[in-house]
């Protein structure tokens, strides 16, 4: 069985661990158009299509992503069959030891509008310089005399081994949509292969992703869009918190809320706190 994954240093780490589960499976490394370089005028579909086109073909069971680079509405004929247990899914802060120890006016580097309105949000004194490249590219870019900080995935540092290197979790910022999570998807319709993906499903994780999503879609939100949406458990009830804002931190919404019933009521949950967050005003905040 082969697994599409792009070729980046997270994304093998990733499609491996996942590849380490399934008897007999294969990477089969896929350049996407993301992959080719940035831009701005495309969205999320840049870092899929490749790999939607190589499942549909055939060329490939099986394609392992991160479910925060997946857009909201799937190509046709694509579904997210599983999501092994989530990450950590909160940003971490490189270079410093908390936000409250960068001096006035710091540079920190992040090519997020969600990290950066919610960094402006918190400190608005803060020169949010774009910093784009994988994580070692992010990383290094420490070394030179550019930024006092970067803002990177906990879960990127963790799957590299590199989890020493964060100074701070920054667990007041609301997340990405899926930030931490593995999405694998397959060929809708491919009942063998499915069936042996669901094996790798982590039925919380798959719930806090389909909420996730919901708010997201209720809120048309792309990459381009200041959103963040985090789903988190106790016992058998599901809090998801939301978080709109504008990039220069001058307004932004906070929601959160918990449903008792979390097994059947994920979708229901996103759609509900993307329809308060929209009813309190979310597409003034968004600039729409």
């Amino acid at each position: 069985m082969k697994l599409g994954t792009r070729g980046s240093a997270l994304a093998l780490a990733q499609a491996e661990a996942v590849a380490a589960a399934v008897e007999g499976a294969e990477l089969e490394t896929i350049t996407t158009s993301g992959d080719r370089g940035f831009d701005a005028s495309d969205d999320k579909e840049r870092w899929v299509r490749e790999l939607d086109k190589a499942l549909l073909d055939g060329r490939v069971a099986l394609a392992v992503h991160s479910a925060k680079d997946l857009p909201a509405k799937l190509t046709e004929g694509i579904v997210i069959v599983a999501t092994p247990a989530r990450a950590n899914p909160f940003d971490a802060l490189c270079g410093a030891q908390s936000l409250d120890a960068l001096p006035q006016g710091a540079r920190v580097g992040s090519s997020s509008v969600r990290r950066s309105a919610q960094l402006r949000s918190l400190r608005d004194d803060l020169q949010i310089i774009e910093l784009r490249g994988n994580v070692d590219t992010r990383l290094a870019a420490l070394e030179g005399d550019e930024y006092e900080a970067i803002v990177i995935a906990m879960a990127g540092l963790e799957r590299l081994g590199r989890s020493n290197e964060a100074g701070a979790l920054l667990d007041q910022m609301v997340p990405a949509a899926g930030q931490g999570t593995l999405a694998i998807t397959a060929r809708e319709g491919d009942s063998e292969t499915i069936a042996l993906a669901l094996t790798l499903d982590d039925a919380q994780t798959h719930r806090s992703l389909i909420a996730e999503r919901a708010l997201i879609e209720v809120l048309e939100a792309d990459c381009h869009t200041p959103v963040g949406a985090h789903a988190t458990f106790e016992a058998q009830a599901m809090t998801l918190a939301a978080f709109v804002g504008r990039v220069d931190g001058s307004s932004w919404l906070r929601d959160e809320l918990t449903v008792s019933d979390s097994a059947s009521r994920p979708e229901e949950l996103g759609r509900e706190v993307g329809e308060r967050m929209l009813a309190a005003g979310a597409k003034e905040v968004l600039g729409r």
